[in-house]
């Protein structure tokens, strides 16, 4: 059941990984580009500060699920990495359910917000106006990403396996 979990939700974070990959590159083409536009030509783009914002909001909640999977998350190790055996189980499951946690807020508040904001109609502020809920959005969809990661790399760790996937699976076709 867990290597089954293990790819439906490794293919989805890597999915949202391609998605915020696909954001990275269209931030660094927009800063090539307002960069061009004002140095070269004397004609700032004055658009695209707003939008690289709006991008990096996405970039991070896409990235987040993936990045926890493959144990690339941030965290704080400098006592967790001197624990053995059962002591760094114990610590391995109650962070999955601190993220766990954190990730459901997310999505509950994320949700509630991004609802509240399509309610009322809010737009966001400067000189690219979207729907706010748009842009709440990532809140949610990241939290789910995150919880599902989490829910994993727990299971993962009550089986007795490595808590995080593999960085480079293993090339003999067992997909273990």
């Amino acid at each position: 059941m867990v290597s089954v979990l293990d790819r439906i939700v490794g293919w989805v974070c890597t999915f949202a990984m391609g998605l915020a990959a696909l954001g990275l590159l269209t931030s660094l083409g927009l800063i090539s580009y307002s960069v061009a536009m004002r140095y070269l030509f004397n004609s700032p783009v004055v658009w695209v500060d707003d939008v690289i914002g709006f991008v990096l909001v996405a970039i991070v909640m896409l990235a987040a699920g993936d990045a926890l999977r493959k144990g690339e998350h941030i965290g704080v190790d400098f006592l967790t990495a001197r624990l053995q055996g059962r002591i760094r189980k114990i610590a391995a499951v109650w962070s999955m359910i601190a993220v766990l946690v954190t990730a459901g807020f997310l999505v509950v508040d994320g949700w509630n917000t991004a609802s509240f904001a399509k309610t009322l109609g809010l737009m966001s502020h400067g000189q690219v106006e979207i729907p706010m809920y748009l842009l709440q959005m990532l809140m949610p969809i990241g939290g789910a990403l995150l919880f599902l990661a989490a829910i994993l790399a727990l299971l993962r760790t009550l089986c007795g396996m490595p808590t995080y996937a593999p960085l480079h699976p293993p090339q003999d076709g067992s997909g273990r």
